[in-house]
């Protein structure tokens, strides 16, 4: 990875570890599967037979990191577990998009069209909830309620709100570059150090090390520099859904950040988007669905039961 360094204000500390960003950027159950199915390169399990809900997991993710929660919603929804190409074991996309949101955003369009969801709810974590973004903003009559579970419409903006998709496009290149030039050895250490943090429970972690150590380097490379070039801010207030946005801030106290200031960046980030509710957890950690679950369940029922 890139030796470039940054010294770190506690506002960007906070969001950026929340995708495990600070070490990169430091060196720079009752319910069974009815169907499955894929468009393109990525792959869907679908569960249940409610309210179809489009679940995305984030970087070097497995789309397990939703089972429980779609467990814990049944009956009322048909969930469909997003397994995105690269990650946590899955093959990766062949070619490689040259970049990667916007080409696994027009893949999930084109999935719920052909199964024919309509408007369905999109939950997405971290990666997967900028991708829930961009679906909302790209096709808005097709998008029904959002759900974004710990995630930013520009991470790379925290450190300075004046930033650009344009002027961090040389320090993502880099990053990039860097990822990929890194040894073996390496770019394991330090993928695995820049998940301290994001989980309470060591299980989860040695999971989370798994499937980190399952995803393949040049698509994790792709999708972090594709998530730091795209500045969501402006256009998420073509947005019409209704939008939930739930953070964490617990797991980062320890960078002196408290439930006020890490609310003040969510709000500042989502400030043109129509409508948006933001809710903390006090408890979990950047894998809200692992450790603040009950939280996090109650609040999408609620959200959902009186979402249109």
């Amino acid at each position: 990875m890139t030796g470039i360094s940054f010294r770190h204000s506690v506002k960007s500390v906070v969001p950026l570890a929340m995708i495990g960003l600070v070490a990169m950027m430091a060196f720079s159950g009752p319910a069974r599967a009815t169907t499955a199915g894929s468009t393109g390169h990525v792959q869907v399990e679908v569960i249940g037979t409610g309210r179809p809900v489009l679940m995305i997991p984030g970087l070097n993710s497995g789309a397990a990191v939703w089972r429980e929660t779609c467990q814990a919603l049944q009956p009322q929804v048909q969930c469909h577990l997003v397994q995105l190409p690269g990650f946590a074991g899955a093959a990766a996309a062949d070619p490689l998009p040259d970049d990667f949101l916007p080409a696994m955003r027009d893949e999930l369009l084109a999935y719920a069209s052909q199964r024919r969801l309509e408007r369905p709810a999109i939950i997405g974590h971290s990666l997967g909830g900028v991708l829930a973004l961009q679906m909302a903003i790209a096709a808005p009559d097709a998008v029904g309620p959002l759900v974004i579970v710990d995630s930013l419409p520009f991470y790379a903006g925290i450190r300075n709100p004046q930033a650009t998709a344009a002027s961090i496009k040389p320090v993502a290149d880099q990053l990039r570059a860097g990822m990929l030039a890194s040894d073996a050895v390496t770019y394991q250490a330090q993928a695995e150090a820049a998940l301290a943090g994001m989980v309470r429970d060591d299980g989860h972690l040695q999971l989370l090390r798994r499937w980190g150590h399952d995803s393949g380097r040049a698509t994790t490379a792709a999708a972090m520099h594709s998530m730091l070039v795209h500045d969501l801010r402006d256009e998420v207030a073509e947005i019409r859904s209704p939008t939930l946005v739930l953070g964490s801030w617990a797991g980062y106290r320890a960078f002196g950040a408290t439930e006020a200031s890490t609310r003040d960046i969510f709000q500042h980030q989502y400030a043109k988007l129509p409508g948006v509710r933001i809710e903390m957890s006090g408890e979990g950690h950047h894998f809200l669905m692992w450790d603040d679950p009950q939280w996090l369940y109650g609040q999408v029922r609620t959200f959902l039961d009186t979402a249109e």
